[in-house]
């Protein structure tokens, strides 16, 4: 991640969350807010209306890291491939959760949302939809980075 020194960090008029120098900055980028709009509708609509054997199961999973690869875009400018390594760690870390029981672990087995965002089963099919789904979205940034190259070269 990239930090940069505020000047306000070095002055006496600085508030409270200005007492560390270093800032991470954030920038709106309105197409991946879009893009995370959308694959919350469709999760929604998978989590509420699909009941079968491979949508529901495989392509929420898959979807879900591409959710929060955009989420995460759509505040941080930031490279694509540690967004989405970053992204891919996230979602073994909270399926690696589900290994251990931490919903039970915690005393939380009775809360709906935390079963929902925690989850409360292992799988290693989950661990390789994410992955799949975070080599789709580093394709894609790739090949975007390749053909957008020579547009922006020819602008400047």
């Amino acid at each position: 991640m990239k930090f940069v020194q505020h000047k306000l960090a070095n002055t006496n008029n600085c508030n409270l969350l200005c007492n560390t120098k270093y800032f991470l900055i954030m920038q709106f980028n309105k197409i991946y807010f879009a893009l995370t709009l959308l694959l919350l509708l469709i999760e929604i609509f998978i989590g509420t209306y699909v009941h079968d054997v491979v949508i529901r199961p495989f392509g929420g999973d898959f979807l879900v890291v591409i959710l929060l690869y955009c989420f995460v875009k759509t505040f941080f400018s930031k490279p694509a491939v540690p967004v989405a390594i970053y992204v891919l760690l996230f979602a073994y870390l909270v399926e690696g959760s589900q290994y251990f029981h931490l919903v039970h672990l915690l005393g939380l087995q009775q809360s709906k949302a935390a079963v929902i965002l925690l989850g409360s089963t292992f799988s290693w099919a989950d661990m390789l939809c994410y992955t799949l789904g975070i080599s789709l979205v580093i394709a894609i940034e790739r090949t975007k980075m390749i053909y957008m190259a020579p547009i922006n070269k020819s602008v400047n």
